[in-house]
């Protein structure tokens, strides 16, 4: 029996090898008596052996460019456990690299280990890096409810934060420790980062051993790029410190939350507790002065931390004394989804160790309270944070810390020591910090008269668009997407999920990066990607259809080039055979979805091949064009009048309920 054989796989796994929606898979099923027979599951859902499938696919032409790691992943899931499938991709990234190095992970089964050769040989055809990000990112997707793992805009902004509050000489060494790294991510983002700066070491400990061969790897083909000496301990760093006495520059961490058994009793009479004895139910604020103790005078920390640690009652002592020797500088509060657990509203705390020296300053008698929860993107719960604008806010109040002169953007506000040394000792920025929402007599008037225009306008537009006739039960003649993709009329891409540490802050060398969860919210790109890591960039003029039927839409991009996340689909169009505005409102016809959707839940997929296009000459493709764009603007105006109208109706309540009515 190969390697493959005894692998199960199901329907949604076929249709990922394939690059098609599930749909499609259970199309062959019912079309092709070849179709290999089912080995387990049940029959809503089935299950097929690995091989079999991998031959029929090939034997048929179904198995695209992307086959070969998607073909490897179900073999992994098949080890079972976690930390074999874990320490085996860490092992073939290994390999990947060092294609003669010595075995890294000795405790790994015979399967595991020829296994990992198997995907370092793949890995050194179609890129080592790519295939292990490949593979990491679903070996993460798969453990997400084991796992809490830092989002990359998160961990990017944690890297800006520290290295603008710390102070030092930029061209100085730079060191930078994660003692609780998990695969990576800070640590990753840190020699992203700090690109431009001194020469740069990181220092990671993790006390899971495959979490931490993830990250030894990870950042090993960071350094092949970068210039940087990276160094990941495995042992538990509260505990048992393996870099006890070690003063670093810059300390960024994503503790572990809530864990009661932290050491307490062992770690009472420890040297690290200079702000006081971290209470048994009180595990962060031990974190917060375990990187306290790794901070070189002047350096910077940027920890995550839950909202209950601002306020609780056991650990005011510590707060107060973290606040009256200067050492918590500010704290952040971010919006629900920004890192797991995403329900909650978690905080960064931004601490710095007082600097020496003849120029040194004492200690502030202000903290720097924000407020950035407005930036929650509306439409889904698991939408997210609006990341680029929530950065600009947060790195805006920062760069005033330490200039009391400078006015603080809206949301952010200094807090005097004496307010904040209460009996409670909340430093919750809600309490302290709000965002003016009364508006002004000219900014009333200003929302009435672009509500007037806009109600004007649409007025014009239902007017035209109402005058136009339609012969009613005329059959059409249509023509699928993917005969048109046969006779070359388009070409069709479909977007995919960029390898995580690919995505950024906007700047060279990166894109926007659009994803179904940003249809969900507001339609803008949530995020950005290097260009490289991006496998699909749409451009000006080329069509985009979302293949998913809770958000299934059609448009013709018209701004910057943008990459597209998974279940988004480039059409670009031969201008000598087909309109793009008229393919984009064919498309997005709600009728057209239906019929190509699956129907099995919001979620299911629509397979982008079977939508239909009526069949018309180029001369009729450009009137039916022209009413489309219409059609879309009126659809937008009328979206852009329920938003204004509805800012102007809460600003107008407010002002009536306190008074404010000139009667």
């Amino acid at each position: 029996m190969s390697a493959t054989e005894s692998v199960p796989v199901s329907l949604a796994e076929i249709a990922r090898i394939a690059g098609v929606g599930r749909a499609a898979v259970s199309n062959w099923r019912r079309r092709h008596d070849s179709f290999p027979s089912r080995i387990g599951g049940t029959d809503v859902s089935p299950q097929f052996s690995l091989a079999e499938v991998e031959l029929w696919l090939r034997d048929n032409g179904k198995l695209d460019s992307v086959g070969g790691r998607e073909l490897l992943w179900p073999r992994f899931e098949a080890l079972g456990s976690r930390d074999e499938s874990g320490l085996a991709i860490a092992e073939a990234a290994h390999r990947m690299r060092s294609p003669r190095a010595r075995t890294a992970h000795h405790d790994l089964t015979p399967e595991a280990e020829k296994l990992a050769v198997e995907a370092a040989q793949l890995g050194r055809a179609e890129g080592a890096r790519e295939t292990f990000e490949f593979l990491l990112q679903r070996w993460l997707e798969t453990h997400v409810r084991q796992l809490s793992t830092t989002p990359w805009p998160l961990a990017a902004l944690m890297a800006r934060i520290a290295l603008s509050v710390r102070i030092g000489e930029r061209d100085a060494p730079l060191t930078v420790l994660d003692p609780a790294c998990g695969t990576g991510h800070l640590a990753a983002a840190a020699v992203l980062e700090a690109a431009g700066h001194g020469p740069l070491s990181v220092l990671a400990c993790e006390r899971d051993p495959a979490l931490s061969a993830l990250a030894s790897v990870r950042l090993a083909f960071l350094t092949d790029e970068h210039d940087a000496r990276t160094e990941i301990v495995t042992a538990d760093s509260l505990r048992d410190d393996p870099f006890r006495g070690v003063r670093t520059d810059v300390v960024l961490s994503n503790p572990p939350f809530n864990e009661r058994d932290w050491g307490y009793e062992e770690l009472a009479t420890d040297q690290r507790w200079t702000h006081g004895l971290p209470p048994r139910t009180e595990p962060e604020l031990a974190w917060v002065q375990h990187l306290l103790a790794h901070l070189k005078p002047g350096g910077a920390a940027v920890v995550v931390l839950p909202p209950a640690v601002a306020s609780r009652k056991a650990g005011r002592r510590i707060r107060g004394s973290l606040l009256r020797t200067g050492a918590l500088r500010a704290v952040v509060a971010l919006p629900p989804g920004s890192a797991q657990p995403h329900s909650v509203s978690l905080q960064l705390w931004v601490l710095r160790a007082a600097p020496d020296g003849p120029g040194a300053v004492p200690p502030g008698q202000e903290a720097l309270l924000v407020d950035a929860t407005r930036f929650s993107r509306s439409g889904t719960r698991d939408s997210g944070p609006d990341w680029e604008p929530l950065q600009a806010f947060v790195l805006s109040a920062l760069e005033c810390l330490d200039r009391p002169d400078v006015d603080l953007p809206d949301g952010a506000v200094r807090v005097p020591l004496i307010e904040l040394l209460d009996d409670e000792v909340d430093v919750t920025p809600g309490r302290y910090a709000s965002v003016s929402a009364e508006p002004s007599g000219p900014e009333l008037a200003a929302a009435w008269k672009e509500v007037g225009t806009t109600l004007t306008d649409l007025a014009d537009r239902a007017q035209r668009l109402s005058e136009l006739k339609f012969e009613i039960g005329r059959a059409p003649t249509t023509v699928s997407v993917g005969d048109l993709v046969k006779a070359g009329a388009l070409s069709l891409r479909s977007g995919q999920q960029p390898p995580e540490n690919g995505t950024r802050a906007a700047g060279r060398g990166s894109v926007p990066l659009l994803t179904v969860s940003d249809l969900l919210a507001d339609g803008t790109p949530g995020g950005f990607v290097a260009e490289d890591c991006a496998p699909v960039v749409v451009e000006e003029g080329d069509v985009v259809v979302a293949g998913v039927v809770r958000a299934y839409r059609a448009w013709v991009h018209d701004g910057p080039p943008t990459a597209l996340g998974a279940q988004l689909h480039a059409l670009r169009v031969d201008p000598a055979k087909l309109d793009a505005h008229f393919l984009a409102g064919c498309l997005r016809a709600p009728s057209n979805g239906r019929q190509a959707g699956t129907h099995a839940s919001s979620s299911s997929r629509v397979d982008i091949r079977r939508l239909h296009v009526l069949q018309l000459p180029l001369e009729q493709q450009a009137v039916y064009a022209e009413v489309f764009r219409s059609l879309w603007i009126f659809e937008a105006r009328l979206t852009d009048a329920g938003k204004t109208g509805r800012a102007l109706v809460s600003g107008v309540a407010d002002l009536l309920a306190v008074g404010g009515l000139d009667v």
